[in-house]
This record gives structure tokens, sequence and C-alpha cells, in this order.
């Protein structure tokens, strides 16, 4: 699943989720015992799902940084002067850009 779908279902899974609470809230003082039960269960079920979702998208962010940190660590190791000069070159336009205001 790429990134894009991923976060395509997470809108719609976080949207489901506000609607949901959006008609709990709203509808709460016209519904009877039963009738809200049904809704606090399926507001319960949708914030399940939503957590679990963001659980797993959390767990692949937290991979895709360790990989990239990884890949990151062997650049630094196989080239240390093209680091050094790649780090001194950020710091000139960082101090640039910042002197500027």
């Amino acid at each position: 699943m790429s990134k894009d779908t991923t976060s395509e279902h997470l809108r719609a899974e976080l949207k489901n989720l506000a609607d949901t609470l959006e008609e709990v809230l709203t509808t709460s003082g016209e519904k009877s015992k039963s009738e809200l039960d049904k809704l606090r269960s399926k507001a319960q079920s949708a914030l399940k799902d939503t957590r679990a979702r963001l659980g797993d998208s959390g767990d692949r962010i937290a991979q895709t940084t360790r990989e990239a940190a990884e890949r990151t660590d062997v650049y630094v190791r196989d080239n240390p002067w093209t680091s050094v000069g790649i780090g001194a070159a950020v710091g000139v336009v960082l101090g640039v850009l910042l002197t500027r205001r």
C-alpha cells in the first residue's frame, strides 16, 4: 500500500470517526437509551478501528525513519568528507538566511 493510499484511508477513517462522534453529540438528547447504546457502540468501534490504523501507520513511519537513519549512517561512514562539506554548506545557507532577518 502506497503512502498516498494510506493517507487517504486514514483521512477516511478520521472523517468517519468525526461524523460518528458528531452524530452522538448532536442527537444524544433526542434518542432513546437503546439508540444511544447503538450510537455509543458505533463510536467505540470507529475509535478502535482508527486507533489501530493510526498505530499501524506509526509503526510504518518509525520503520521508514530507522531505515533512513541507517542509510544515512552508512553514507556518512563511507563518505565522511562529503558529509562534512554538505553539513558546512547547509550551515552557511542557514547562516545567510538567518542574518537576513
